[in-house]
């Protein structure tokens, strides 16, 4: 019997990676779209045919979620839709509460309601651990102390699917998900920023790349991978909590370093700090531990650091070479 899947936020980074992983494993799935689908789904959309099922839905609507759940009748639920700018949270920070927070309550009790056999897995984020106690990397173990509204709204979520799992008997799962990158991450993260602002200075499009805090340092994976991890969690029998890294942490200043190195440019020459980009309250590191992935689930990362900056250096080169002949 063919595997239904439900997907909110399917028409961004990790959404279309996923949603390639399901189709490609035989899934049907159901997309929930929200006002905005941009440029990543379409491609995908009309290599999946008949498979692909789009919704219109939104984590701030119960209606639309109640819809949504009765039309897939899901067998697992990926809920990857959220506010997902960590710096945007403090301009948006009840906007940012109330889809990342409580819009996962919404989900969950859509499902509870319509269809409380299904796995659910909620995105939760390395941002919840924020300014962690110890030193040492994180793991499901360390405790909470997120250092954003973007932090503090995950912070809930990852919560309230961890009581519905324990008072309702419900499969859910929380994937603490951090950094992780690829060639459709928007342009507003900071890593996309680096890797289009080198393409375009050594392009002749830009002169120099302004940004905020160097040497903040970050667990960064790619995206690809971490879709799999997610997809794992849920064919597990027993439901749980992951710790999704690489275990390595790399500076801003190291991410830049290698980007303008892949095109034969030294940073420094052209990265400028500006205050306006600092952070109110920044994390000074962020490090996963994945132990728990890689021994329950058997999930390793395969796309390394520096693999992964010449991927989205390359993709970038590519496409605004193609627009500049144009």
């Amino acid at each position: 019997m063919t595997k239904r899947a439900l997907i909110t936020g399917v028409a961004g980074q990790d959404g279309t990676y996923l949603a390639e992983l399901l189709l490609d494993r035989g899934y049907d799935v159901y997309g929930v779209l929200g006002p905005v689908v941009g440029e990543l789904l379409p491609p995908i959309a009309e290599r999946a045919g008949e498979r692909l099922h789009l919704l219109q839905g939104d984590l701030t609507d119960m209606d639309s979620l109640l819809e949504a759940v009765t039309a897939a009748r899901p067998d697992e639920v990926y809920n990857l839709a959220a506010m997902s700018f960590v710096g945007d949270s403090w301009k948006q920070a009840l906007t940012t509460t109330d889809i990342n927070a409580v819009g996962v309550l919404r989900l969950l009790e859509a499902l509870r309601n319509e269809c409380p056999g299904a796995r659910f897995l909620q995105a939760a984020s390395g941002e919840v651990f924020g300014r962690a106690k110890g030193g040492a990397a994180q793991n499901e173990a360390t405790p909470l102390h997120p250092r954003s509204p973007y932090g503090a709204s995950k912070a809930y979520a990852y919560f309230i699917t961890l009581n519905y799992r324990e008072s309702y008997g419900m499969h859910g799962n929380n994937a603490v998900l951090f950094n992780h990158e690829s060639p459709r991450r928007g342009i507003n993260f900071v890593t996309r920023k680096i890797t289009d602002g080198a393409a375009r200075i050594k392009l002749g499009l830009a002169e120099e790349l302004l940004m905020g805090n160097l040497d903040s340092r970050r667990d960064w994976g790619f995206a690809g991978d971490y879709v799999e991890a997610m997809w794992l969690m849920l064919q597990q029998d027993d439901p749980g909590d992951y710790v999704i890294a690489t275990g390595e942490a790399h500076s801003v200043r190291e991410f830049c370093d290698h980007a303008f190195a892949r095109l034969d440019l030294d940073y420094r020459e052209y990265v400028k700090v500006d205050e306006r980009f600092m952070r109110l309250a920044d994390v000074d590191v962020l490090l996963g531990d994945a132990t728990k992935a890689r021994t329950t689930l058997g999930w390793e990362p395969k796309v390394s650091f520096r693999a992964l900056v010449e991927m989205m250096v390359d993709a970038d080169m590519e496409r605004l070479s193609t627009q500049a002949s144009l």
